[in-house]
This record gives C-alpha cells, structure tokens and sequence, in this order.
C-alpha cells in the first residue's frame, strides 16, 4: 500500500490540503476524463458514461493545531484544527512552516511536562504549547506568526506481519485510497461517476456542500472512517479491526438510504465479507452534506473501523480496507437504480 503510505505522510489539515490533493490529482488523472479544482478547494474527478450517475466521496483534510499566539517566555500556544483531545499531542513532534517558507521544528508539551511535574489534571488544549527552543524574540524574528500551520511529524507504520496499518491522518487518508482504487477498478464502467475530494470535513463538513453545486448524481456513496470499539465485541454490537468494513445506518444527524446500504450487504454476501452495521448516536460525516444538498440525494456512508481515531497515531486493518474497495466495485461496476 504504498499509495496509503504517501497520503499518510503527506500533511494537509483542514483548510491546507493543496498537497494531498496535487497527489490524488496525479494519480487520478489517467482513469478520468475531466478534473478540476473549485474555488474552495475540492478536487473533482468525473468519468463519463451513460448510465446511472454515482458520487463517490472522501475527504482530504485532516485534524491538526495551528499557531494561536507566543507569550513572553517563547512558548507558541495552539488552537485546534477539528475535534483533538489535548492529552494525544503531548511528546508529538512538530514542524512549523512559516509564511517565509522557513521551517521550525519542536515538540508539543506543556509547562508541567516541561518542568518534570506530575501531571495532576488531564490538559485542556489552552495549557498546550510548542517548545521551539528559542525565546520570544528568536521566535518572532524566524517568522513564527498566528495562522502558521503546525505540522504534525508521524510516519506511516506496518503491524501484525503487515496486516494492520498505522499512522497520523487515516481520517480520511484511507477514505481517498479507497476512491482512488475503486477509479481504477471503474475505469470501463458504464456508469458517470464523479470522484469528489473534499476538503474542511473536520471543522464542519464544508468541502462536500460547496461541491455539490457543480454536479448532480443520482446516489452518492461516501468513505470515510469510523471509531473501533474492540472492547465491546462481547457485547455483540462493537466495530472491531478485522472484522469487515462498515455500513452506517444512522449517526447523530442523518440516516442513510436504505436501499444503497441493502446493495452493498447484497454484495457482501456475495463475496463471503463480513460486514458490519453502524448505529452511532455521535458524530457525521460529509454524508450529511451530500444527503441535503441539490434537493436531496440518495447517500449512505461506507467505510472501516479505526483505532485511536482523531488521534495523532491511528490503527487500521488491510483486510478491512481492501474488503470495502470489494464490496463498493460490486455495486458499482454494473450500477443500480437508485430506489426509493
């Protein structure tokens, strides 16, 4: 999965995805016959055909920090970029980019880490701060400034004899591998299916409903992650790594169509993968924008369970990823009309 590992690796939080999308862009291209980008930032694939219209989506974005201010001891304080607990970024290496293009490396703590205190609280994301080594002055004349981006430094690891994966970002990084693979899957396919990338999910889902605008499918199928929950798969409704891709049937604010999510069971059982159903009472996803958009689309969310998710290094099954790339072509390679 080197494809995987370069998006992985590569950074781009919300509202600073250029170089995540110029790497989809490339890989994209031969299997499409128009790309575009729009004017707030969404990478747009379309595939011409004659049959049913399809929407395949997946966001580009990933959670992050950014520069907030420096206090008089050089400290750089951050404010957050989507929804991250504090607790995960100390120790995480950093690397600002300055509006010079000059880079500044340093480490996420905060001041009773610094100090070698015991910890008494769990912090709150205004206790956190960049330590760049330097004092105020040095951090202001190297051109540390609000808005500069800060980076956060993970690579991409293998586990479990290279069946799992791991790293920063597989929200969503490994949605857009998916979509990415199932274009070369669909490349002779019948069907118009656009291939959208959206940007600015994780602070509100804004890519997907700017996107919308230009086209007007008929369904639309959205990728993205879900949360592990292993420790309650005794209890028999967990999201285990391993154990399939997932179908979402609700989240905290939509419920998705219910004939998409039958096709792909449908095919699921076709080819012998395990599937399992989400019920989720938090969070959504670019689903819910797609959903409202153009006077209603027809939309389910597919995707895989994912460890440590929202965090700065998250966990994630080969076999799940490879299995929902499975179940989506089956659907999509002769597509259905959608019924309502």
């Amino acid at each position: 999965m080197e494809l995987l590992k370069k998006l992985v690796e590569e950074y781009g939080p919300s509202g600073d995805e250029g170089k995540i999308r110029d790497i989809i862009k490339k890989e994209i291209k031969p299997y499409v016959d128009e790309l575009y980008r729009d004017k707030f930032g969404n990478l747009i694939a379309r595939k011409k055909g004659k049959g049913n219209s399809v929407l395949l989506a997946a966001h580009m974005d990933e959670i992050g920090v950014m520069v907030k201010s420096i206090d008089v001891d050089g400290k750089v304080f951050v404010s957050p970029i989507g929804g991250i607990e504090p607790v995960v970024l100390l120790g995480e290496k950093v690397k600002i980019i300055t509006n010079t293009g000059k880079e500044i490396y340093g480490v996420l703590t905060t001041k009773e880490i610094q100090d070698g205190a015991e910890l008494t609280a769990l912090p709150v994301m205004e206790d956190v701060y960049v330590d760049v080594g330097m004092c105020t002055k040095d951090c202001k004349s190297s051109g540390i400034t609000p808005g500069n981006y800060v980076y956060l430094m993970k690579s991409y690891m293998e586990m479990a004899d290279g069946k799992v994966v791991s790293g920063k970002a597989l929200d969503d990084r490994i949605g857009c591998y998916i979509v990415l693979e199932l274009a070369k899957k669909l490349k002779n396919s019948k069907s118009e299916i656009y291939y959208v990338f959206t940007v600015q999910e994780e602070i509100g889902l804004y890519g997907a409903k700017t996107s919308l605008y230009s086209i007007d499918p008929e369904y639309a199928i959205v990728v993205d992650v879900t949360e592990a929950d292993d420790g309650r798969m005794h209890e028999g409704h967990g999201k285990c790594i391993g154990h399939g891709p997932v179908v979402v049937y609700k989240d905290a604010e939509m419920i998705t169509t219910k004939c998409i999510n039958e096709w792909l069971v449908k095919a699921a059982k076709k080819l012998k993968i395990e599937i399992q159903p989400d019920v989720g009472n938090f969070g959504t996803t670019d689903a819910l924008s797609v959903s409202v958009s153009k006077g209603g689309i027809p939309c389910t969310a597919v995707g895989v369970p994912v460890r440590n998710i929202h965090s700065t290094t998250s966990v994630a099954s080969k076999q799940d990823i490879k299995d929902a790339i499975n179940i989506i072509y089956e659907v999509l390679k002769n597509s259905p009309k959608v019924c309502l």
